[in-house]
């Protein structure tokens, strides 16, 4: 099996720049008006055939589109050029978190918003939320056993939280941050085998685990407990696996 590989800050990396080339290509047609304005994108599927990349660049490009206010994405239809697609609205810019300061920020942002949403979860979930976020953990714990990141997953099951809220906009928020809130997506793991990296990865699923299990027990508190330990752990882990030193937890 491969060993999982990714960059450290400041070092060419193959798949962010696939993403940049990608999205560059269709920020260049938008502002050209060969996309007009409410005209739908192609799917995934005819994206990453026409220009060779993967669904996670595709992913990631079109979140990054929607970041610059050029893209918004309707639920079952797809992504559409937005109505005014000059707009731009707050955003994190993927490239930037190449700094490790700029990860550590939207990390801190992270718990101002995702701590409430865990309490608020707990006592709004319906058993279906419970059984999509079990069912997400233990697809996670699956991949990391086979020395994947499972990365996506980590932003499903966070998503899934801010869903449980039953607050349209926890969700929207997550949603429009994208996948780049999960830092090994955007910076990580060019020298640790997957041996190295399996506590890490242990961890994290270990306190999804204990989040979940707060939320389904409706306790608000220990939910909201559970997620700020969860995120400042990871804060921590992220500070390890930056500097290398990534077995301690």
């Amino acid at each position: 099996m491969t060993e999982p590989r990714a960059a450290r800050p400041g070092r060419n990396r193959s798949q962010p720049n696939l993403t940049s080339t990608l999205t560059t290509r269709l920020t260049k047609q938008i502002v050209a008006g060969k996309l007009p304005p409410r005209t739908r994108l192609p799917t995934e599927r005819a994206l990453m055939e026409a220009y060779g990349v993967s669904r996670t660049v595709v992913r990631e490009a079109i979140a990054a589109l929607r970041a610059e206010g050029l893209v918004e994405t309707r639920q079952g239809s797809g992504a559409f050029v937005a109505a005014e697609a000059r707009s731009r609205p707050f955003r994190i810019d993927p490239q930037g978190l190449d700094s490790i300061g700029q990860v550590l920020d939207v990390m801190e942002l992270r718990l101002c918003v995702e701590v409430e949403a865990a309490g608020i979860a707990a006592e709004r979930r319906s058993k279906a939320d419970i059984t999509r976020m079990t069912r997400i953990n233990r697809a996670m714990a699956r991949e990391i056993a086979k020395g994947d990141p499972a990365s996506d997953l980590d932003f499903d099951l966070h998503a899934a939280i801010g869903a449980a809220t039953g607050n349209l906009y926890f969700s929207s928020f997550l949603d429009f941050i994208g996948r780049i809130i999960i830092p090994r997506r955007t910076v990580l793991i060019d020298d640790h085998s997957a041996s190295d990296l399996a506590p890490y990865l242990a961890g994290i699923h270990k306190e999804h685990e204990a989040l979940i299990a707060a939320i389904a027990d409706g306790d608000s508190e220990a939910a909201r407990g559970a997620m700020r330990t969860h995120l400042v752990q990871g804060r921590e882990r992220y500070r390890r696996l930056v500097g290398g030193d990534i077995g301690k937890g």
